[in-house]
């Protein structure tokens, strides 16, 4: 993962932190505590009214191709070329600009390490979900545990009503950066949403069981979702990139959620 600095020129000062994970070439943009609707950047302004300072994965793309040469313009295939590069790529067209567009005083600059406001809101992201039965088994890193009734959370928000349909449900799965629980890339519900969610069930035997069936797998249900040899699984381990949660000569145990991490 890249992290940059969002610096407002006229403001003299930090607004936000755009976070890149390069596998998944997923953005996302944590905005300041501070901002309000008068000096969070144009595109932001509704969501910081709303009290929103993470923005979700679509929108802070949309704000990263909103200060960079579009895919389909007419001469792009010269562009590239003079640019040396082999294929169009959002991040490379951002990095060479410095994040500058005409809309603003915006810019943005490479961080070495993450601000604290960022890694404290990151202790909110989800680290696993498992579908059980009617309702959401939530994993957070802060250690956080809560069972989320689907029918309950579909009623909160006229937007989650599709999360009755089956198969929607089988595609869940935790998002980039486990930001969102997303389900088949046609529903993203924000960490924070499930996070703050206070109507918490009880978690059963049951529950864990399907955890364990759902989220439990061998090394060839591994190699398959990370699209690898076994082989390369073993470097993988060797170089304690993905850790084992049960080793057999046989065969290792690992958990999905560690395994999707790897392809953010």
């Amino acid at each position: 993962m890249k992290a940059y600095d969002i610096f407002d020129n006229d403001l003299k000062k930090s607004v936000g932190t755009l976070l890149y994970y390069e596998k998944s070439r997923a953005f996302i943009v944590e905005l300041e505590d501070w901002l309000d609707e008068w000096t969070a950047p144009l595109m932001f302004t509704g969501f910081v009214k709303r009290g929103i300072y993470t923005v979700a994965r679509e929108e802070s793309e949309l704000w990263v191709r909103s200060r960079i040469i579009p895919p389909g313009r007419q001469n792009i295939q010269s562009i590239l070329a003079t640019h040396k590069l082999k294929e169009y790529s959002e991040i490379s067209f951002l990095e060479m600009s410095g994040g500058r567009c005409s809309q603003d005083a915006i810019e943005i600059t490479p961080l070495g390490s993450l601000p604290e406001y960022v890694t404290d809101r990151e202790k909110h992201n989800l680290k696993e979900a498992v579908l059980c039965e009617k309702a959401l088994l939530c994993f957070f890193n802060d250690g956080c545990m809560k069972k989320i009734n689907i029918e309950k959370l579909a009623e909160s928000d006229d937007s989650y009503r599709h999360l009755d349909n089956e198969i929607i449900q089988r595609s869940c799965a935790v998002g980039v950066g486990g930001y969102s629980l997303s389900f088949g890339g046609a529903l993203d519900i924000p960490a924070g949403v499930l996070y703050e969610w206070s109507q918490s069930e009880n978690i059963t035997l049951s529950d864990f069981r399907a955890f364990v069936v759902n989220n439990i797998l061998d090394t060839t249900e591994t190699c398959r979702l990370a699209s690898c040899s076994r082989q390369n699984l073993a470097y993988l381990v060797g170089q304690e990139q993905l850790h084992t949660i049960r080793a057999n000569v046989k065969g290792n145990l690992y958990i999905k959620g560690d395994v999707l991490s790897m392809l953010w």
